[in-house]
């Protein structure tokens, strides 16, 4: 059996290749949008991708599994489980057959057996695997693995509110905490030695304390995940709802997505290079303008009315989930970006579904525009040093843009909550009679508020580099929701 393992960092997100080398054949697990990875592993490995299958309608990603169906025929294993609202549809004219807990298929001498484990959504199922040439020393097949999806996690299980938080099923959230204690139990029966295959890694909003390791077996969970501790389930249903973060809005389209279909793309799409001229018409239209450069490049000078959401190596994760937050899908957005990083900046926009890119300016248009006459804009870069005096006398309003979570955790005093994911839609809210410092953990997300306070016309503003660390490290005073 060939196992190899694919990890998307902008989502945090893990598939899987398995494939018998026996026959020649593959299935492809959870796969993501950019299909070209999974069929160039095949190839390399003299591998035929015959099947693929997900373990859920995914929250937070495409699914590539019509996009491979499509391309090379691959059949389509998904689950029939769960209730009436969420079963796939228009499946029309794709080789697939939906299964039910205790279901098994081959691909060629692997057995994959069907493991219905609801709880992050009605319909999730996980995946048993045993390699059948393999036998012990009893002459009998065991399971070698199981993938887990968004089930159990290194260290932690799935969310039960997506369902509630993103898509707007109320009532849902905890029925799904319930049936997740209860698909625990089935869990924790599976022989220890099995490992764990999970769909996703630290940094998934699927979660709340994901671990970084890639993988895990059965008894190490059971002896180390928190979720599998706890036996009382009024208890467990308590715990696992308690401080999850907040759910991305653009989880509702994937949901819709994922279970619809997404279009079908056959490539990685290249939207059209745009020149100043269309710049200036765009932004005259009111369409989104998104200005990728680091965010200490974009504070020194920028065009008026792009917001700043930088892409760099060190930020694609980053990018792509404030993009999801910010973006709609329908209205055509723009980029400034440098054409060189352009196809890695389109993969992670069609990797949530973002397709409507109506063109992208390349970096140097900022000199264009500042040497032909047009105004160019700017914000301050403070400290938490700088601005201490300002905070503690009352002169400055202070917006705080990190989770509910952390900010309850502790934060800077008299500091307004405005979760930047929900800003577009807040700021006008936020108190304009004084001059505003926008902080985060660190500064990476208040730049990104700042510059969005500053395309809706808010001038005087500034953002607290180094933020809330660097606030707390240097002893200044703290509060927390209770004080």
């Amino acid at each position: 059996m060939l196992l190899k393992y694919f990890y998307d960092p902008r989502l945090a997100h893990a598939s899987y290749l398995v494939g018998c080398q026996a026959t020649g054949e593959a299935i492809i697990i959870d796969p993501g949008r950019n299909i070209e990875q999974y069929i160039t592993a095949a190839e390399e490995n003299e591998m035929e991708i015959v099947a693929a299958t997900e373990t859920h309608i995914h929250a937070d990603f495409v699914s590539g599994g019509r996009e491979l169906s499509k391309h090379v025929d691959a059949k389509l294993y998904l689950s029939d489980e769960g209730d009436k609202d969420w079963k796939y549809e228009n499946l029309e004219g794709y080789n697939y057959q939906l299964v039910y807990d205790g279901d098994v298929f081959k691909v060629g001498n692997i057995a994959i057996e069907v493991m219905h484990t609801p709880g992050h959504t009605p319909e999730h199922i996980s995946f048993l695997v045993t390699d059948t040439p393999n036998k012990d020393a009893q002459g009998e097949n065991r399971p070698l693995g199981i993938f887990s999806g968004d089930f159990v996690f290194v260290g932690d299980v799935g969310r039960p509110d997506l369902l509630e938080e993103a898509a707007g099923i109320m009532g849902t959230a905890e029925p799904g905490a319930r049936q997740m204690f209860n698909s625990l139990k089935r869990f924790a029966d599976l022989p220890d030695y099995v490992q764990v295959w999970p769909a996703h890694g630290a940094g998934s909003a699927c979660g709340k304390a994901l671990g970084a390791i890639p993988s895990s077996t059965v008894g190490y969970e059971k002896l180390f995940n928190w979720a599998l501790q706890i036996e009382d389930e009024d208890e467990f249903v308590e715990a696992l709802l308690d401080g999850q973060p907040e759910a991305p809005v653009y989880f509702a389209m994937m949901k819709k997505l994922n279970k619809i279909g997404a279009p079908i793309l056959g490539g990685l799409p290249r939207p059209k290079k745009l020149d100043l001229v269309d710049l200036k018409q765009v932004l005259a239209d009111g369409a989104m303008v998104i200005d990728t450069r680091e965010n200490e490049m974009f504070a020194v000078g920028h065009i008026p009315g792009t917001i700043n959401i930088p892409f760099t190596s060190s930020l694609e994760s980053s990018f792509t989930n404030w993009a999801g937050w910010f973006l709609n899908y329908e209205d055509p957005f723009y980029l400034i970006v440098d054409e060189a990083r352009l196809d890695a900046a389109m993969e992670g926009l069609i990797s949530i579904g973002l397709d409507n890119v109506g063109g992208f300016f390349d970096t140097t248009i900022l000199g264009e525009w500042a040497h032909t006459g047009n105004e160019m804009q700017c914000y301050e870069i403070t400290t938490p040093e700088k601005v201490a005096d300002k905070v503690l006398q009352n002169a400055v309003t202070v917006v705080d843009v990190r989770g509910v979570n952390e900010y309850a955790e502790g934060h800077i005093p008299g500091a307004q909550h405005y979760m930047l994911g929900y800003l577009l839609e807040t700021y006008q809210d936020i108190p304009t009679d004084k001059p505003i410092v926008v902080n985060c953990q660190t500064g990476g997300r208040s730049a990104i508020g700042a510059s969005i306070l500053q395309a809706r016309g808010v001038t005087n503003v500034a953002n607290v580099m180094g933020g809330y660390r660097d606030w707390a490290a240097a002893n200044l005073p703290i509060s927390t929701n209770g004080s």
